[in-house]
């Protein structure tokens, strides 16, 4: 008697762990496919012509209008020179965005030096500033440069964020213990081997996540963008403004752009992200 139920026990228990997983990938499955239809509906209307936002019943299979769609894009726009550009300034900006906020938050985090606290708390208070509010005298300041209308007036603005310091600094506390900085450099590491051999392996997946993080913001950037670049020197967000600033919006146009623009941002998610599974499962595996 004591065997059956132990073995119904085990039943039971694999029956419950069964409807667990079933019920986790189902609504994982059910997120996944949420978070995807936005994409696939803009697709699927940049594939056909406009009129299939009237249509009652809409179809859920794409058309074959696409590269007509796009090549009408391009010949409305200048979308390759406003995609180069975009391609340029968010490159540029997450490179050294990560590179800056990377050095920044190790030296918050594990160096000792005069003022440190109070430098970092007036970086992080520098967040409770509105954009907006720089956006006059910044302006103004690039012209005094000459740089209005050229992208280094996008880009060096936006070299390092405070964001970005705080985030790595944050993450640097946990992962880099203290021990193993002084153990390099007792070693006979300077401080810049300490930071390229010990510390950024440590911080890899914060600082693909801050490389993904900022790469999108900088790509869907458009009020600076608006503001400092020239008409004939456009973003790709202003070129997708561009498309749309007619009397009458051709929405199949409009989304075939968006469709085109959202590659290089999902090129650089699947490059970054496996960096950053690959984080959260080496954590998993030393907790």
């Amino acid at each position: 008697m004591p065997r059956a139920l132990r073995r119904s026990a085990r039943s039971e228990e694999r029956s419950s762990g069964g409807r667990a997983r079933f019920w986790t990938y189902g609504l994982l499955l059910a997120f996944a496919a949420g978070s995807a239809f936005p994409f696939y509906w803009s697709f699927l209307v940049a594939s056909r012509d406009a009129s299939i936002l009237t249509d009652k019943v809409p179809p859920l299979l794409p058309g074959g209008n696409f590269l007509a769609n796009a090549q009408r894009v391009f010949d409305s726009v200048p979308f390759w020179k406003a995609l180069g550009n975009s391609v340029v300034v968010s490159g540029t900006v997450t490179l050294t965005t990560v590179l800056f906020s990377t050095l920044a938050g190790f030296a918050f985090a594990k160096l000792r030096f005069c003022g440190r606290v109070g430098l970092f708390l007036f970086v992080v208070a520098t967040l409770a500033v509105p954009t907006q509010l720089g956006i006059i005298p910044l302006y103004l300041a690039m012209s005094e440069l000459g740089w209005a209308g050229g992208l280094q007036a996008v880009i060096v603005p936006n070299l390092v964020t405070a964001v970005g310091v705080f985030w790595m600094r944050q993450y640097t506390v946990e992962a880099v213990p203290f021990e193993l900085v002084e153990a390099a450099r007792v070693d006979g590491c300077s401080m810049i081997r300490v930071f390229w051999h010990v510390v950024l392996p440590a911080v890899r997946p914060a600082a693909a996540f801050l490389g993904m993080f900022t790469f999108m913001t900088s790509w869907n950037d458009f009020l600076w963008p608006l503001v400092v670049l020239d008409a004939d020197n456009p973003t790709v967000q202003l070129a997708l403004e561009r498309l749309q600033s007619g009397f009458y919006v051709d929405y199949s146009l409009v989304l075939a752009g968006t469709t085109l623009a959202a590659v290089p941002v999902l090129v650089v998610f699947l490059l970054l992200g496996r960096h950053i599974v690959a984080g959260i499962m080496q954590g998993a595996v030393k907790g």
